[in-house]
């Protein structure tokens, strides 16, 4: 297989994996992928909170769609902003109780949909070797 297919298989596969992931979080939680990371990553942050640009990049969007994500995440009342106190340029996103709760409840459905969607996959003839390959 040369690289430019090894390249197009694994953007197929990740496409797949991701799509079906967003689809389930969406029916089960009115939120997708990039709001389930966003709030994983504060979850595993130390205090709760991260810096916006350090969100940008656990996220791994622009920073202004992770502004529009996080006010999303705002109006839910999962995540809080902060202006930190000792360099007022600096703004923090704050997981709340709300959002810790969310997250402990997604997290599992996450782990779960996420094994059953690579069991399918690994059903598929074009993306199930690439799959076994990865894993491997």
């Amino acid at each position: 297989m040369s690289v430019s297919a090894t390249w197009a298989g694994l953007r197929a596969l990740h496409h797949r994996i991701n799509a079906d992931l967003e689809r389930a979080l969406q029916r089960r939680f009115h939120f997708g992928m990039s709001e389930f990371t966003a709030l994983r990553a504060l979850a595993d942050a130390p205090d709760g909170e991260l810096r916006m640009q350090e969100l940008t990049e656990a996220v791994g969007l622009n920073q202004s769609s992770v502004s529009r994500l996080v006010a999303r995440l705002e109006q839910s009342g999962l995540t809080g902003r902060e202006v930190c106190e000792t360099d007022r340029r600096g703004v923090y996103s704050r997981i709340t109780p709300a959002g810790r709760d969310v997250h402990a409840t997604a997290a599992p459905f996450y782990e779960e949909t996420l094994t059953a969607i690579f069991a399918e996959v690994a059903e598929d003839p074009d993306l199930g070797p690439l799959l076994t390959t990865f894993r491997a």
